[in-house]
């Protein structure tokens, strides 16, 4: 069974929703002001059709001027008062839904950190993207602007209901005679709504996908002249989207204007039983146009919620979506009795096996690297040491058998440790879009440019930086792809000689480096880091010869390993 997402699964209604509840309850107490503040305002807006039937009954038909400038007054006061309070909810509850949203956004974050590369390897980056900011910023616009607009439409409904109960419930049987029709027929296109605009978001991140494929490649259509055909593939899931983007848009417009017409047709049966009344001397004029008021006013919630169901039908998705990430599980979890770790030296493997869905990749590896050598690992193409790294560093655990650090096994640290003293410098080295000096220090505020330049001297970076105008300050780019893949290479290679690791594992750390630079880099890794033990997993002869094991891994099985001495003999 698959342990990440599935884009596109089907998310049950309401869960989604459900979910919010661990991110609401830090903020339940001023939630529960700016509900108190709704209800408020709720009052003042359903006083004001009650005192127009004051006004008719008690100071127009009576023809009573004080009575007249007193209701009058009222009626301002409490318009004033509304507005007022009015901006109070609404200024509390978007300053409340930036900071749940806020939450929702860190924890996703750090959840992402917590897993492996091969959920990444697995996981469309379009579509990634795509949950992580459009539906992100969906879930934000339809909290900040709907969700209080839920609360206070719901809260005049009830209170146009009561009201209208009071002032004659004859008339307000009249008044809900289509509102089951009307419901049916919302419920119909709420539904269906919500499966187009899952089914939109599914062919938006494709979209999305696909054009981050197409411009990460873009060398290559270039290359092969695929520009057209591209274009074609492009227009293939552009109309896709659009289409269903625009039977969105219809159901949209349907789930409110349908039932809102049905709920016109009752108020015509309002008017038309009300005005009977009045003739038949069993109802006063002003009970009529506070009821109509009321009535017209019910229409304004039930109008205003249904037209709200295209953007919460919306949201519901978006947090389905990214619940989905939140589900995804990590491959690695820390122990609840985990130990620290200060410093880390020897490493073992102690018959380790590891697989995939594609098979077995490490066979019985049983292997020793000594504190403070320095050990080179070689092997074809696909033998399995970029494996034993992400192994050594916690990325995955193995399948069988443990990998032990200082004599015990790694699962027994806590990962913050872990990840700070075993340092693995990958073979695609990242650079941010910042200077370089920023990539040298990345992550670490109080660094010095004595140490960034320590660091940069160490990774053979000297030469370079001096033939910059503006040094370390100049611009990495994005992805680091102002520079050539062999500045990039000795940029992450300084980034982690800044942090001084215990063990430090380099995958293929010279592959862009010509033999003079790469020399240069070989002989001051041990000077930078004296006593830690230095994995090094090689194609290249100037590092192999530099170390005190060697170590060859093919098709899983680790086929030698000599010390100098036997390297020498």
């Amino acid at each position: 069974m698959s342990r990440h997402p599935v884009p596109g699964a089907p998310v049950a209604d309401w869960n989604a929703y459900r979910r919010l509840l661990p991110f609401l309850r830090p903020y339940r107490g001023a939630l529960f002001t700016v509900l108190c503040i709704s209800l408020l305002s709720t009052a003042l807006g359903l006083a004001q059709p009650y005192l127009s039937k004051l006004m008719i009954d008690q100071a127009l038909l009576r023809r009573d001027m004080g009575a007249l400038l007193r209701i009058a007054g009222i009626m301002v006061a409490l318009t004033i008062a509304g507005f007022g309070v009015n901006i109070l909810a609404s200024y509390r509850y978007v300053s409340l839904s930036a900071a749940m949203l806020y939450d929702i956004r860190a924890a996703l974050l750090r959840h992402l950190q917590t897993l492996s590369p091969r959920f990444y390897g697995s996981f469309r980056l379009g579509d990634l993207i795509s949950r992580m900011n459009s539906d992100v910023s969906d879930v934000q616009r339809i909290a900040s602007d709907s969700l209080l607009s839920v609360i206070s439409n719901l809260l005049f409904f009830v209170g146009c209901v009561a009201m209208m109960l009071w002032l004659d419930w004859r008339l307000f049987l009249v008044s809900v005679i289509l509102v089951p029709a009307s419901l049916a027929t919302f419920r119909y296109y709420q539904r269906r709504l919500t499966d187009l605009t899952r089914s939109m978001r599914e062919k938006g991140a494709d979209l999305g996908s696909f054009l981050v494929d197409t411009v990460m490649g873009m060398r290559v259509v270039a290359s092969l002249r695929a520009g057209e055909h591209e274009i074609a593939r492009f227009n293939q899931r552009n109309d896709a989207f659009v289409s269903t983007m625009l039977r969105m848009q219809v159901a949209s417009f349907m789930t409110g204007a349908l039932p809102g017409a049905l709920m016109t047709v009752a108020t015509s049966a309002v008017i038309l039983y009300g005005g009977w009344r009045i003739i038949d001397g069993s109802m006063s004029i002003g009970t009529l146009v506070a009821f109509m008021t009321y009535h017209m006013r019910l229409l304004s919630p039930i109008q205003t919620l249904m037209g709200l169901t295209s953007g919460l039908a919306s949201a519901r998705v978006s947090l389905g979506r990214i619940f989905e990430l939140f589900d995804a599980k990590p491959d690695v979890t820390e122990r609840p009795d985990a130990v620290p770790l200060s410093q880390a030296g020897e490493i073992r493997f102690d018959h380790v096996a590891m697989g995939y869905d594609r098979g077995t990749v490490l066979h019985d590896i049983d292997l020793t690297i000594p504190a403070g050598s320095l050990c080179a690992i070689l092997g074809s193409s696909g033998a399995g040491k970029s494996t034993m790294a992400d192994l050594m560093v916690r990325y995955l655990d193995p399948i069988a058998g443990q990998v032990l650090v200082n004599g015990r096994d790694i699962r027994d640290y806590r990962l913050d440790d872990l990840r700070r003293e075993i340092i693995l410098v990958d073979q695609s080295p990242y650079l941010f879009n910042d200077t370089i000096a920023a990539n040298i220090g990345f992550a670490l505020p109080d660094v010095t440019q004595v140490q960034i330049e320590a660091a940069a001297h160490a990774a053979g970076l000297d030469a370079f930086i001096a033939r910059l105008p503006a040094g370390y300050d100049t611009p990495a780019g994005e992805r680091g792809m102002a520079l050539s893949a062999g500045e990039r290479q000795r940029i992450v290679l300084a980034r982690a000689l800044l942090r001084q690791p215990g063990i430090l594992i380099l995958d293929e750390p010279t592959s862009a480096l010509d033999e003079e630079t790469e020399q240069l880099v070989a002989g001051r890794l041990r000077a930078a880091l004296p006593s830690a033990t230095i994995i090094v997993i090689t194609h290249k002869p100037a590092l192999a010869q530099l170390a005190d094991h060697v170590v060859r891994v093919e098709n899983g099985h680790v086929t030698m390993q000599q010390n100098r001495e036997e390297l020498h003999a």
